[in-house]
């Protein structure tokens, strides 16, 4: 028995502005159609102003999670980020900081190991609608 890594990715279209977007059928489509059974699965998302976790995804933490990060890092405060370039999305990268770009799931019998209220959520904090790219790697047998 050897250990595998597969990489895979996909892309999905964000509004930005802290939109939270369930990808758990996108991480599991892609764990389906591999042969691993058991092992570790590591979603990533590429660039500094998205992020990657779980959550249960409903109408009032959808709300919740944006407004508890505008408390944190709000939007319209002074960032350097800002100043060098002028892009009003410092609030976005320290929220993406905080947050993290990874979240790796176990995964046993080709099945992801999350609880029944737990979902893989993409949050967008850019301050304009992105095409964001997933990187979705898989290390088993």
């Amino acid at each position: 028995m050897s250990l595998e890594v597969l990489t895979d990715s996909f892309l999905i279209s964000t509004k930005g502005n802290s939109e939270v977007l369930d990808i758990t059928a996108n991480v599991a489509a892609i764990l389906a159609k591999r042969s691993l059974k058991e092992g570790n699965v590591t979603v990533f998302v590429v660039g500094s102003t998205a992020s990657v976790t779980t959550t249960e995804f409903e109408p009032g933490l959808r709300r919740d999670i944006p407004e508890a990060l505008n408390r944190v890092a709000p939007e319209g405060a002074r960032y350097h980020h800002d100043d060098t370039w002028h892009d009003g999305n410092g609030h976005s990268h320290v929220r993406a900081a905080l947050v993290g770009p990874s979240l790796t799931i176990p995964f046993a019998n080709g099945a992801l190991l999350l609880g029944t209220w737990q979902q893989i959520v993409l949050i967008d904090f850019d301050n304009r609608p992105r095409e964001r790219k997933i990187i979705v790697q898989t290390i088993g047998i």
